[in-house]
């Protein structure tokens, strides 16, 4: 699944002429286009679609929706480590596979 998410703002750069940000999901920070968001600024928070931000939302919504996804696990499966996820469906412990 693929999730549009809300996101704020950490920081913003340009890398090889494209504007692009660190993006903070509820404590997982990930790197974002804003191409599409030219005048959105740091602490401001986007709607963020496979690394694209494609809207601004006011931080009431972004926060809501955050936890939202936060009790139904959504940003874990959008966000967390495939492989450990895998291993736990096939009921293995992480520290299994370090072995």
């Amino acid at each position: 699944m693929c999730l549009a998410v809300p996101g704020q703002v950490v920081d913003i750069r340009q890398e090889d002429g494209i504007r692009m940000a660190s993006v903070d999901f509820g404590g997982v920070v990930k790197e974002v286009c804003l191409d599409y968001l030219p005048d959105i600024t740091t602490g401001e928070y986007a709607i963020v679609h496979v690394g694209f931000a494609i809207q601004r939302l006011d931080e009431e919504s972004a926060l809501a929706t955050l936890g939202l996804f936060k009790e139904i696990d959504a940003l874990d499966e959008e966000f967390g480590d495939p492989w450990a996820r895998a291993a736990a469906e096939a009921g293995h412990a992480p520290e299994e596979l370090d072995q």
